[in-house]
């Protein structure tokens, strides 16, 4: 297990060669797309000759097990078993699809978090406008990360659902994902796991932490292409669901005039209409994380958001915004008298990807300590300990 603070041994200079955009630019937004490998950007941009050639139909039907093999590979690195993993166009995607298809009555209550994401809230309440479910956050703990016990003294009978979001997208927070599920494990209450910020960043194993719904995103940790993700469901959660929103005939059968029945398994989720490129280009990405070790990964990316958060906080008129008892690769920070955003534009200029996070992503967060918005430096295994001092370099010269 991946320990804070361990030297990790990674072969920097292979993964930078393999790494195209390494040779011009320093990519400290890792969390918003990070930079796909060279057999990413083979399997996408092969298929995508192949397809152009001899046809979108004809050339999914010739490649039937490259296509499948994204299955396999999320089985693989994550858990499961192939048949309850979809492949969808993001995590929103994902998690919407398969929240959407669970049934609710009214005043059953889902219970989240302050770090729960929009796109997941809406998910939530429009569960509560049409069905009647109701939603309540429960609080944080003195590190800022979900309190456990609190949330344990919130369950009762009418519990159906708990959202985590693993690592949110603001403050550098991992959530204690695999506690939470083991308050959970002996009930009936449903554990839904957004992981579109830990999946490619930490070793996510659905069976130690526990959930039933697992949901990530190819193009952030993973380093797979846009426009791709996954979402996963145990056999006890698919039971319970019905037509998720959106469902087509790709994940349903239409069996009589006014009968639409769900598809086995999490095929339900899928569309019809999907980028197959990037579903190999997605199985490439999960095969390499696989390949290079996610328990190296971690350690590698705990070295240097470390590094960078020590670094920052040493200069003057810089506050680390980050929580969590855990720290995870993304990094938040604001800098007296500066914008987030005329930050972002200057590091840019220098070649140095950053993003800008505001409270409209962390609407149970950031208000209550006092935030608009922060920068977020996201760091990835990649990355190395003179790119971060160029960024701080940066920071230092600001008046």
């Amino acid at each position: 297990m991946w320990r804070y603070g361990r030297r990790v041994q990674i072969n920097i200079d292979s993964l930078r060669a393999d790494t195209p955009g390494c040779a011009s630019t320093n990519h400290l937004n890792n969390a918003g797309a990070s930079l796909p490998p060279t057999p990413v950007i083979d399997a996408v941009s092969d298929y995508l000759a192949v397809e152009s050639m001899v046809g979108g139909y004809e050339i999914a039907a010739d490649r039937q097990a490259d296509l499948a093999a994204v299955y396999a590979n999320a089985a693989a690195l994550i858990g499961g078993a192939p048949e309850n993993w979809a492949f969808v166009e993001s995590a929103t995607r994902g998690w919407n699809a398969a929240f959407s298809a669970l049934r609710f009555s009214p005043g059953d209550r889902v219970l989240t978090t302050k770090a729960e994401y929009p796109s997941n809230m809406a998910g939530i309440l429009r569960a509560c406008e049409i069905q009647g479910a109701t939603v309540e956050v429960a609080p944080d703990d003195e590190y800022g990360q979900v309190d456990v016990a609190a949330l344990e003294s919130m369950l009762d009978d009418r519990t159906r659902v708990v959202s985590l979001t693993h690592v949110p997208t603001q403050g550098g927070l991992i959530n204690p994902a695999e506690q939470v599920g083991a308050l959970l494990r002996d009930t009936d209450i449903l554990y839904q796991v957004d992981a579109c910020q830990s999946v490619g960043q930490l070793p996510v194993r659905v069976e130690r932490i526990g959930c039933d719904i697992l949901s990530f995103t190819g193009r952030k940790f993973l380093r797979g292409p846009r426009g791709t993700g996954m979402v996963w469901a145990n056999d006890r959660a698919l039971e319970q669901m019905g037509n998720p929103a959106g469902i087509d005939g790709n994940g349903a059968s239409w069996d009589e005039p006014l009968v639409v029945n769900p598809g086995p398994g999490a095929m339900r989720f899928e569309p019809y209409e999907v980028f197959y490129a990037g579903k190999v280009g997605l199985a490439a990405a999960l095969a390499y994380a696989a390949e290079i070790g996610m328990d190296h990964i971690a350690g590698r990316n705990a070295e240097l958001a470390g590094h960078l958060r020590t670094q920052l906080a040493e200069l003057p008129g810089v506050t680390v915004q980050d929580k969590g008892a855990l720290k995870s690769a993304i990094v938040t920070f604001t800098v007296d008298g500066h914008e987030p955003t005329a930050i972002k534009t200057m590091l840019r200029a220098r070649s140095i990807n950053t993003s800008v996070t505001g409270a409209g992503s962390a609407r149970l967060d950031f208000p209550e300590r006092n935030l608009v918005e922060a920068v977020r430096a996201s760091v990835h295994y990649f990355n190395t300990f003179d790119e971060l001092d160029a960024l701080v370099a940066a920071i230092a010269e600001l008046d």
